[in-house]
């Protein structure tokens, strides 16, 4: 039995996800939907998927991915719930949404709530997963689709939004650090193409050190900073400017946005 995806709505984050399950190699057919036809053209064209519409998405696909804005999350399910296929599960990417919403909204029990990131279009991103009634079978042939995305993680729904907050947000402070870094390199003189590649390989490469290491970043950081030299010096710098402070109340600001969506 050949296994299908759908995806209503492909704005950023859904295209990303399309993409990620078209990489894993283990989905027979993806279908998708949009209201902006000129996203649907673009992506089938990239990835070979079907342009479709929503309530045969939800009739005819083993999973399906509700990539809509919360606001307007239930009002897509008024217009395709009493087309959901029993056995399909749902798989929900809205902020703030938990499954017990999703259930209502939808009158379906099978659910997957994701939190995904950006960066899952390259293969670097994070997928956090929650989900009801759901077997381990399925759980698995899930995780499989997404084996591409990057960093992939089971989790208890009541971390999701704290964790997305981190993980689904902190991709646009790290765009902010690699821009700010890159324009303090400009502004000593390096070239502005130089500056971003050298800012990105370096937030790239670090990355991976805290993941691959087993390393806490404060060793990490203390691995680089030689007594009064060159980093230490841009360390205090950074505290002066109050970094810490600053980015710990980014995540905690994301988060009480998000309980605001629900």
């Amino acid at each position: 039995m050949s296994l299908k995806f759908g995806f209503i709505g492909c704005g950023n984050m859904g295209s990303a996800l399309a993409k990620a399950v078209y990489n894993s190699k283990t989905v027979d057919e993806i279908y998708i939907f949009d209201f902006d036809k000129d996203k649907t053209d673009k992506l089938s064209k990239e990835i070979g998927a079907v342009v479709s519409d929503s309530k045969t998405i939800a009739s005819e696909c083993d999973y399906f991915f509700i990539g809509v804005k919360p606001q307007v999350i239930n009002d897509c399910f008024d217009g395709i719930k009493d087309y959901i296929n029993p056995g399909s599960i749902i798989v929900s990417m809205a902020a703030g949404i938990e499954i017990s919403d999703i259930e209502k909204m939808s009158k379906h029990n099978r659910i997957i709530r994701i939190m995904p990131n950006l960066p899952v279009s390259v293969g670097k991103g994070v997928v956090l997963t929650s989900c009801q009634n759901i077997s381990e079978k399925e759980k698995q042939v899930f995780a499989d689709s997404l084996n591409k995305s990057g960093v992939f993680d089971w989790l208890d729904e009541k971390f999701i939004d704290a964790a997305g907050a981190v993980s689904g947000c902190g991709p646009a402070y790290a765009y902010m650090f690699i821009e700010a870094l890159a324009d303090g390199a400009v502004l000593c003189g390096l070239p502005r193409d130089k500056a971003l590649l050298y800012a990105a390989g370096m937030l790239s490469g670090a990355a991976e050190m805290v993941l691959k290491t087993d390393k806490h970043p404060e060793k990490l950081k203390d691995d680089v900073c030689s007594p009064g030299g060159t980093t230490i010096t841009g360390c205090k710098a950074l505290e002066d400017g109050g970094f810490r402070s600053a980015s710990i109340n980014s995540v905690v600001a994301a988060y009480k946005r998000t309980k605001e969506l629900k």
